[in-house]
């Protein structure tokens, strides 16, 4: 008991009072995750302090300070032979670089992709729900979904989350009945549809490498020479980007995947330009 005492130990009796809004003394069941078939939407927050208001409360002037820092850089646009898709493999934890080898292209279904850029476990999570609702479309409806209603679905998630902490800026590429497809979705339920996207903090470098060169009537070579280019050159400025280039090939039969190599060797592939 005096251990207890010294520690500040509290029952657990006593610290679900804390959490358990009101008179409520139990919890009750709760969804796993978002769910499209329920006629009241329920979402799956955790019982306890409403998530915008603990956000608002994670700030320096209260003594907390929880800055959600990111690192990446993705990249695709559309072109005569379909969709490129080129990214980064760099994880970075605020300052600290976790990984180079991650891999930041979700594999949907073999005529979907999504990219990640934000939290990987967001990314990751909320597109991989996205890829059990394509195929679960497919089975109820004996064909793919497309493109633009793979991203609807996942705009829809976002905007019942929104203000909730999510952190996350995906790409959505794909190949349907109306030809090669690829859009933007945030995490405030933010949709576009485009001819080229960038994400990510090293975005600004790869758009201007990938402006300057772009072309709809480029050959498949010039546009995997583009996309391998624009991740270099974004990885040698951006501290937060780095490890490899992993690019994709969105075609009418479905993606391949291009090449992984290593951004060192592509810069000085690149060199003229850069110094």
């Amino acid at each position: 008991m005096a251990l207890f005492d010294v520690s500040g130990y509290k029952p657990y009796s006593e610290l679900r009072g804390q959490f358990l809004p009101g008179k409520q003394t139990h919890l009750v069941d709760r969804v796993s995750h978002y769910s499209f078939g329920t006629k009241i939407q329920e979402f799956a927050v955790p019982v306890g302090v409403e998530p915008s208001g603990f956000l608002k409360s994670c700030n320096r002037d209260g003594g907390v300070c929880i800055d959600l820092d990111h690192g990446t850089t993705t990249l695709a646009f559309k072109f005569r032979h379909g969709v490129i898709v080129a990214v980064d493999s760099r994880a970075s934890a605020g300052n600290y670089l976790d990984s180079n080898t991650a891999d930041k292209v979700i594999e949907i279904n073999p005529y979907l992709l999504g990219t990640m850029s934000g939290s990987a476990a967001d990314c990751q999570y909320w597109e991989r729900l996205l890829a059990k609702e394509c195929r679960l479309y497919k089975l109820r409806n004996n064909h793919r979904i497309s493109v633009a209603a793979a991203s609807k679905l996942l705009s829809n998630m976002m905007l019942g989350y929104r203000g909730m902490g999510l952190s996350m800026g995906s790409m959505i590429c794909g190949w349907d009945k109306e030809g090669p497809g690829l859009y933007y979705v945030g995490s405030n339920g933010t949709r576009l549809s485009g001819q080229l996207f960038s994400t990510g903090c090293g975005n600004s470098y790869a758009y201007g490498v990938v402006d300057s060169g772009y072309r709809e009537d480029m050959t498949v070579e010039e546009a995997y020479d583009l996309g391998r280019r624009g991740i270099a050159h974004a990885t040698h400025r951006d501290a937060y980007s780095g490890g490899v280039v992993n690019m994709y090939h969105m075609q009418e039969d479905g993606w391949i995947k291009v090449c992984q190599e290593d951004v060192s060797e592509l810069i000085h592939r690149y060199r003229k330009g850069m110094f």
